[in-house]
């Protein structure tokens, strides 16, 4: 802090002498013209000493941002001619430009990336991929004040060394102009003689030349990428998409719907993880716990004598007729209906234009299409741990085959997977013990996260948090030991062991490499802000290239792969994750969009909280529901929305009112504004929205509201 303070007050003195000693009147063409004979005097004496100060001279002036630079410039080719005006001017012009973006960088950097950080993370992202780009860009057109560019630059990411060598490059065609200008400055009366229209025009021309360069960077990409293929004269379609779970069937849909040749490839089940085994089966066998569970509150409801026993093996059959009942919505025969070639087997890109499908007699047939869409979903992660690989474990795939009630679950992973099928088995007769690495549901906050835990505790469920596996073995019971944080081992037994420990994105054997499709560090595919690999004819969207693993999140990016394969030659489109809401289904529910204090403060973004306890709501007391809370981070004195947690009775139907909020921009103001039907639990949202007026209302206006009132009294 005190470097900061020191150097704010050297540049201060700096700019303050400047304005004292009135620098700015030697910094025009006027007192150049006429001091012009002496400096050319001294010069042919010194030219040596002439050149150094000159040099000098125009780093100070660019250092400090003072105006000049241009006149400078032109001096600098009446003094030294073409060649030697244009070396010395630029690099007396870009370690100028250098020093001031050190000095912005060093006292404005961190106060505007903290003071602004959600409104710059696009920006930064940008920056940090394109930086060089932009910053050449703006370089090459002088409309954009010189100053200005070292200002705004050093409040971004990038780094010096960049943006040292882009500005040296960048400017080198604007300072030959002007240097060149300045060799006939003896005809010229002022800059507006070389600020011509023609002049200009051929500027922002120099301008565009960077857009070009993209274009031209981005043909050779594609060349390089399709050089050891033959692209086929003609395509049996215009996309094949592989994977039929939510973002394929989203992809096909709207292929087919503008009237695309559009190819379905699945190997195993049309619909994927969500109707098979994710979503679909997962809320059913929670709604028939919660039934369970209702059976055993009667006393709360003032009903007598209600008794329910749990017929497991009749629970998996209403499972298993739920999707049963939804799958024609994905089925083979509906898509065909649509105008979708489906078919089923193995894919595998042999070409940019090519998949090789393997059905399951191992008979091989070959398809092609301008654009490929790979949509092949995920599958459980498995960590590694000693004598895993020996034991009958479940995941979320293989869970739905049991006909038997566990009478001891073990469930490993404490995230939404986790967390609903544990409570789910509890609520329908099993003991459940959860092993959880750090706190249930980690990417929620902790208060959050604390009243999940503490109905969990009331469902009888024993959460070891903190928890690390050491090693498991299966003998009669399958045996877990566990090391605790205080590091004490204890031995875990149960019948059966659930891994719910996240997912993984499903790249094996499709061919990827033959390609050079790339993955991310996490295993996801490797996709632009367009959902475009490596490789320009394929795009990948949903689990497998992330960054969230939710199905609406799948079918959200669906839509931008189909459109930017189909039509990315006329007009391509960003990805939008502005507002990306998800839910985990445990009771209490809990829903987010936004940021939650924990993002908040690892981004450095400034926040206001106001929270609403539901147990003062009228409708949850009645319905014997009166748990949980509504948490709303703003803008500071703003009531612009940031992200909203709701955790109680049907969060999941009550943040769809924030989701609509943040998306078009509402604040708290609306909310509160809008009727809210009563008694339902929407007015929670409007109570919530009071709560955050309460908290800002004009104490100063109020006073003089009282004495106006007391006055007509």
């Amino acid at each position: 802090m005190f470097k900061k303070i020191l150097l704010l007050v050297l540049l201060l003195l700096a700019v303050a002498a400047a304005l004292y000693f009135d620098v700015a009147q030697y910094l025009t063409l006027e007192f150049f013209n006429s001091q012009r004979q002496g400096i050319a005097d001294y010069q042919q004496q010194r030219p040596l000493v002439v050149a150094l100060v000159y040099f000098v001279l125009y780093v100070l002036v660019t250092a400090l941002s003072l105006p000049g630079a241009a006149v400078m410039t032109l001096v600098g080719g009446a003094l030294f001619g073409l060649g030697w005006g244009l070396l010395i001017v630029s690099f007396a012009s870009t370690i100028g430009a250098t020093l001031a973006f050190l000095l912005a960088r060093s006292l404005l950097h961190d106060w505007v990336q903290q003071r602004f950080a959600q409104h710059l993370a696009a920006i930064n992202r940008g920056v940090e991929k394109d930086g060089p780009f932009y910053l050449f860009t703006l370089r090459l057109v002088p409309l954009f004040p010189f100053f200005v560019v070292n200002l705004v630059m050093a409040l971004t990411p990038i780094k010096l060394w960049s943006f040292y060598w882009v500005s040296q490059v960048g400017m080198l065609a604007g300072t030959a102009v002007y240097v060149n200008a300045g060799t006939q400055l003896a005809k010229l009366d002022g800059t507006t003689g070389i600020l011509s229209p023609a002049l200009l025009a051929s500027f922002v021309l120099l301008g565009l030349f960077p857009w070009l360069a993209k274009a031209i960077a981005a043909a050779f990409k594609a060349r390089r990428a399709f050089s050891r293929f033959k692209k086929p004269r003609q395509f049996d379609n215009n996309v094949l998409v592989i994977g039929a779970g939510s973002a394929g069937l989203v992809s096909a849909y709207i292929a087919a719907t503008v009237k695309a040749k559009v190819t379905l490839i699945e190997k195993n089940k049309m619909g994927g993880d969500c109707l098979n085994t994710g979503c679909v089966p997962s809320k059913a066998i929670i709604r028939s716990s919660r039934i369970n569970h209702y059976l055993q509150r009667g006393a709360d409801y003032g009903l007598k004598n209600i008794s329910g026993e749990v017929d497991f093996p009749a629970v998996m059959q209403r499972v298993q007729k739920v999707i049963d009942t939804i799958e024609p919505h994905d089925s083979v025969a509906r898509y065909t209906e649509l105008g979708v070639d489906c078919l089923q087997g193995q894919a595998k890109i042999i070409s940019p234009w090519q998949v090789e499908v393997s059905d399951s007699t191992g008979n091989k047939t070959l398809h092609s299409a301008r654009n490929i869409i790979i949509a092949s979903g995920g599958r459980p992660a498995l960590p590694e741990i000693a004598g895993l690989n020996k034991i009958n474990y479940l995941t979320s795939e293989n869970i739905w085959q049991l006909r038997t009630l566990p009478q001891h679950l073990i469930v490993v992973g404490g995230g939404p997977i986790g967390c609903e099928l544990a409570q789910a088995f509890r609520r329908l007769g099993s003991e459940v013990t959860m092993l959880v690495r750090s706190q249930l549901l980690p990417k929620e906050d902790e208060d959050v996260a604390a009243a999940v835990a503490a109905q969990f505790a009331r469902d009888g469920i024993k959460v070891l948090i903190q928890s690390h596996i050491v090693s498991c073995e299966q003998s009669q019971k399958i045996n877990v030991r566990v090391a605790l944080s205080d590091q004490q081992e204890v031995l875990v037994q149960g019948d059966q062991l659930l891994m719910a420990v996240g997912r993984n994105a499903n790249t094996e054997a499709m061919g990827l490499e033959n390609v050079g499709v790339q993955c991310t560090a996490n295993g996801t595919i490797a996709v632009d802000e367009y959902l475009r690999t490596d490789c320009p004819t394929i795009f990948a969207c949903g689990d497998v290239a992330g960054p969230y693993q939710f199905t609406h999140v799948a079918a959200h990016q669906a839509w931008y792969a189909a459109v930017n394969a189909l039509f990315g030659s006329f007009k391509k489109f960003k990805a939008d994750y502005s507002v990306i809401p998800w839910v985990t289904f445990c009771d209490p529910e809990v829903a987010r969009v936004g940021l939650s204090e924990k993002d908040a403060q690892a981004k450095n973004i400034a926040y206001e909280v106001t929270r609403y306890g539901i147990d003062d709501l009228d409708r949850a007391i009645a319905d014997s529901e009166a748990h949980g809370f509504i948490k709303v981070l703003t803008v500071p004195g703003k009531d612009k929305i940031l992200g909203v947690t709701i955790v109680g009775y049907h969060a999941s139907e009550l943040i769809a009112e924030y989701i609509l909020a943040m998306r078009h921009g509402l604040g708290l103001n609306k909310v509160m504004g809008t009727i809210h039907i009563y008694p339902t639990l929407n007015e929670a949202n409007k109570y919530v929205a009071g709560e955050w007026k309460k908290s800002h209302k004009p104490e100063a206006l109020l006073k003089w509201v009282e004495k106006l009132h007391r006055l007509r009294r």
